[in-house]
């Protein structure tokens, strides 16, 4: 008896897609831009707020650290989809970035709410960073698929890249970190001024994403673009299972994870670690920017 084979499903695009990529790609830019808001300024924060090459330290490591509770967010973005799941992540960067926006006048307090701005912040990495590949299979046709993975992960790297410029540009650094004949005339409270300046436009840039996203970010298409994206998933136990029993997946994740480990270790601190060989805040800032600008344009390019 002849087997009846099955016509494949026909997908179908729809021209919102691209909406939906900006939201989240700017999403992930705004994280990447507040988890990087303190490193390539750490000579004027420590002026300014007293915080000690530890704290800048930790400030930087509250990225990474977001990523404890990180298959939570892919286990909600699994069962509610990709609305909930960024709603929440935007809701969390908001409150982050709020928090780093109080006007306290004690310190030790103020150093404390921008701690925990820095956390929440971190949190939302897991959602930005990773699911690019599930907004892709779920909005774009196969042919648009590793372009659309490329834009939505490294636009967050670019907004890394973008502190390395804002922050050095906007603040001045202190004295004796610096040739730069502003310098001489800075201070301080105007040092806290320019810092403060940056942290409530970021906070508002941030809000502003979220305000779109509510208005407007659906979990997915009314027809789904490829066979891929209508097909049945496994449940999550099982996917988790047999992931962590694929040694070619794992190889590949470690590959993957161990030089973007350090290299983002090493780039959060950089003004840190060129400080004592004199680089001053602003040179540092365009060596952070063209390091993170390069990969995100390779990045792109070797996606299409």
């Amino acid at each position: 008896v002849p087997v009846r084979r099955l016509a494949p499903l026909a997908g179908r695009v729809y021209g919102r897609r691209w909406l939906v990529l900006l939201l989240f790609s700017l999403l992930g830019f705004a994280q990447g831009l507040v988890w990087n808001t303190w490193g390539p300024i750490q000579n004027s924060a420590r002026l300014a707020f007293g915080f000690s090459s530890w704290d800048i330290a930790l400030l930087v490591f509250w990225g990474p650290i977001g990523f404890a509770p990180c298959f939570f967010f892919m286990w909600l973005m699994d069962k509610k989809g990709l609305r909930v799941t960024v709603l929440l992540t935007s809701s969390l960067m908001v409150l982050g970035a709020g928090l780093r926006c109080v006007p306290v006048s004690d310190l030790e307090i103020r150093k404390k709410l921008i701690h925990g701005g820095q956390l929440l912040n971190g949190l939302a990495g897991p959602t930005v960073m990773n699911a690019a590949p599930f907004l892709s299979t779920t909005w774009f046709s196969p042919d648009e698929r590793a372009t659309a993975t490329a834009i939505a992960s490294l636009l967050n790297y670019l907004g890394a890249a973008g502190a390395f410029l804002v922050g050095p540009l906007v603040v001045p650094p202190p004295n004796g970190t610096s040739q730069l004949p502003l310098v001489s005339q800075s201070n301080t409270e105007h040092i806290k001024d320019r810092i403060e300046a940056v942290l409530y436009a970021e906070f508002g840039m941030v809000s502003l994403i979220f305000s779109a996203a509510l208005a407007y970010f659906p979990s997915r298409p009314p027809f789904p673009p490829s066979v891929a994206a209508a097909s049945q998933r496994l449940s999550y136990r099982r996917s988790f299972c047999r992931l962590l029993s694929n040694f070619r997946f794992l190889m590949i994740a470690l590959a993957y994870a161990i030089p973007l480990g350090v290299f983002s270790g090493w780039s959060g601190v950089l003004d840190l670690i060129l400080t004592p060989v004199h680089v001053s805040q602003v040179d540092a800032g365009w060596i952070g920017f063209w390091s993170i600008v390069g990969g995100c344009v390779v990045g792109i390019a070797m996606a299409r």
